[in-house]
């Protein structure tokens, strides 16, 4: 449903850190029910019985990144067409352009800002239609 209020997300990221304040922008700003995960391994243990309205997706983690996690993702039919954000240190806009032939959204810098990444979020969704 292109109205569908967006309330959970699974979120990859093997920086503890990250993993932390996003954490935290998501659930305590955002309102999202969220997945946290250290890693692609974690999110594809996760997913099915999360199941998850988005994905949100660190591109370099170990072992699998951000993109071989989508792929694998897309390969089960509970996530298969669950919508994607890659977020990345690298955002020039080839890498962009590659995340985004992928079947991504689109891509959130990192740095990002903790009191704006929910907004950021939910803009994205409401236009993900389009």
């Amino acid at each position: 449903m292109a109205d569908e209020a967006l309330t959970r997300i699974l979120y990859v990221e093997d920086d503890a850190d990250i993993r932390s304040v996003a954490s935290f922008a998501l659930e305590a700003v955002g309102g999202f029910v969220l997945a946290a995960c250290a890693s692609g391994e974690e999110a594809l243990a996760q997913a099915a019985a999360f199941a998850p309205q988005l994905l949100l997706l660190d591109v370099m983690m170990p072992g699998m990144d951000g993109p071989e996690t989508l792929a694998a993702l897309r390969a089960r039919p509970e996530t298969a067409a669950t919508p994607a954000v890659f977020m990345t240190a690298k955002v020039q806009p080839q890498e962009v352009a590659r995340y985004r032939a992928l079947g991504a959204l689109d891509v959130i810098s990192k740095p990002f800002d903790p009191m704006t990444l929910s907004d950021e979020i939910r803009a994205l969704w409401a236009r993900r239609g389009g």
